[in-house]
């Protein structure tokens, strides 16, 4: 029987629940002590008595953001048998982008990796392995369903992950700086049709 957690760890997880939309929407250098201490309701003293810095808040809170986009694809994804249908979750969700609240600041590797680029190492890493955790689970569905003769056996896996996260990055990219969804929707568009011409 798994051990309750402990008061310091449910103290925690509250401050990267609560800080983790700010950190996606702000970013790192945007995020103040003051933004941490408005989204929690707590003290200085009480927040960085659970982490060490703010560095550590934000590590946490990347893990968060992206563990639960990755969570939300996955259930989805998982309720299709069919490769296609699987894929097609991919532009069916990011259609609804500004629908979704957590995706509406943005996706949580593109809003990491354009800002820490230089300035965040420790993030930087995490968003480029956040980014091929995404490609190796688009690679596996497409092998899956080449496996099954539900994909054309001459699809490449890895070039076609890489058009896909990269048509959605950049779609979500214009979506999130022009506000609108017309971009987005012509991106999904023709994501849908890559896929579905891969259908055998």
């Amino acid at each position: 029987m798994a051990s309750k957690p402990s008061k310091s760890e449910l103290t925690k997880q509250f401050i990267i629940e609560k800080t983790a939309p700010v950190f996606n929407e702000k970013g790192y250098a945007g995020t103040s002590l003051a933004d941490l201490e408005n989204a929690t309701g707590l003290t200085k003293g009480s927040i960085y008595g659970n982490f060490e810095n703010k560095d550590e808040v934000a590590l946490a809170a990347f893990d968060y953001n992206f563990n639960q986009v990755s969570t939300y694809i996955k259930e989805k994804i998982e309720t299709h048998e069919h490769a296609i249908d699987r894929l097609l979750v991919y532009p069916d969700i990011y259609r609804k982008f500004f629908k979704i609240p957590f995706l509406k600041a943005g996706c949580p590797i593109l809003n990491t990796s354009t800002e820490s680029d230089d300035t965040h190492p420790q993030l930087k890493e995490k968003a480029a392995n956040a980014l091929r955790l995404w490609r190796t689970s688009v690679e596996n569905q497409i092998k899956r369903g080449i496996a099954r003769k539900e994909i054309k056996a001459d699809t490449d896996p890895i070039e076609f992950a890489v058009v896909l996260l990269s048509l959605i990055e950049g779609a979500v990219m214009q979506a999130k700086v022009t506000e609108r969804n017309k971009e987005l929707g012509i991106a999904m568009n023709y994501l849908e049709k890559l896929i579905r011409d891969r259908q055998v």
